[in-house]
């Protein structure tokens, strides 16, 4: 039988590639559900190519745009979030693709885990904002999170190899981003436009900042300790600029499993969305004697104190990775629209982790609201 894929956030990055993943695979998958922030051409004519079942566009004031379009077929047009927390339980739903960006993915990640669901996720910030909660969630309910970021699928596959054996440590790979060979004078000046010309991979703006502030590398290291029930002194951060080693597990003897690849993430879509089994996705092979060499050094958290300050949010625990999600959320709109500089995101950050009200054990209420406080106090930062 067909896979029956529900996609959130399609007409992102993460979105696209899963499709053309699927696209790829038509005898293996089916998609029935598919919705976007307000990108409203490119989900019309998702809609028409794939033949969705159910269309949700999550700006309300666009739904009458995408109604009228696809009137004449039989696609079922919905709009709002609760709309889509709603659709994600039906039982006609196997897989939920969750690729919205940032705190918004938490709902319906939420809805899709109460209702058992499979949920490949690439939404880092649901489990940054609320690990707790959505682990807790999926065990309660039977759902099953897959990992779709490419430094913890590489980990949950280094896993699948080394049977029942406990893991010493795991070690994250980062490309260190545009800026890695900067000096810090010059990352202080560095454009937005700059900061998005990411050297290996093909992401949405949002994290390609995060991944230039190293920020994104920080909340993978809270995303690991949910997915992996791992201590924070045990996730090891470390920089390959090849982004060919995509993670890295170490067990008690000392024995490292790697898992390579090209930069490529429709690969770790198509091994959750098939897992499993493995798909060829079209992607770049690797040639090992074209490779030459590669290479690892240590993050330079004077350079890019995000990551810092992510290892910080996850020691305190509680609801301080909630506030530094929020606050750098606000803060990369901000860089993106050039209204602050470089390293105002980690300024902003760390005022926000500073002068928050900490909550040791935060109930999803509690998470909601530390979002809502947080974006608002870093919102009054930009004043």
């Amino acid at each position: 039988m067909k896979r029956r894929i529900a996609i959130l956030g399609s007409t992102g990055s993460i979105g696209t590639q899963t499709l053309d993943v699927i696209r790829q695979h038509p005898d293996r998958f089916e998609v029935v559900l598919l919705s976007a922030r307000r990108s409203v051409d490119l989900l019309i004519r998702q809609a028409v190519e794939f033949d969705a079942a159910n269309v949700v566009i999550c700006d309300e004031a666009r739904y009458r745009e995408v109604a009228d379009a696809l009137q004449s077929r039989d696609t079922k047009v919905w709009a709002g979030v609760d709309s889509l927390c709603e659709l994600v339980a039906m039982s006609c739903v196997d897989i939920v693709v969750g690729a919205m960006v940032g705190f918004s993915g938490l709902r319906p990640t939420l809805a899709a885990l109460r209702a058992g669901k499979i949920v490949a996720l690439a939404n880092k910030e649901t489990l940054v904002a609320a690990g707790e909660v959505v682990t807790a969630t999926a065990r309660a309910h039977g759902g099953v999170l897959l990992p779709v970021d490419s430094e913890h699928s590489a980990i949950f596959q280094c896993l699948l190899a080394a049977g029942e054996n406990p893991v010493e440590k795991v070690h994250l790979t980062a490309s260190g981003g545009p800026f890695r060979t900067w000096e810090k004078q010059r990352i202080a000046g560095a454009t937005a436009a700059q900061a998005l010309r990411h050297p290996n991979w093909d992401m949405g703006a949002k994290v390609t900042i995060d991944s230039a502030t190293m920020m994104n590398k920080g909340f993978e290291v809270i995303e690991a300790r949910w997915l992996f029930d791992l201590a924070p002194e045990q996730i090891q951060v470390v920089v390959h600029p090849e982004s060919v080693i995509h993670s890295m597990v170490e067990f008690a003897d000392g024995a490292v499993i790697a898992q390579l690849g090209c930069p490529d993430m429709r690969e770790p879509i198509g091994f959750a969305l098939a897992f499993p089994e493995r798909l060829t996705v079209g992607n770049k092979r690797l040639d090992f004697a074209a490779l030459g060499s590669l290479s690892f050094e240590a993050p330079d958290t004077g350079r890019f104190p995000c990551l810092a300050l992510a290892y910080e949010a996850l020691r305190r625990g509680g609801n301080a990775p909630c506030a530094l999600n929020a606050a750098n959320e606000v803060a990369v709109a901000a860089y993106l629209k050039d209204l602050i500089s470089f390293y105002d995101i980690a300024k902003i950050a760390e005022r926000a982790l500073a002068g928050m009200d900490f909550v040791a054990n935060p109930s999803l209420e509690d998470i909601f609201e530390t979002n809502r406080e947080i974006a608002a106090i870093a919102d009054g930062y930009l004043r």
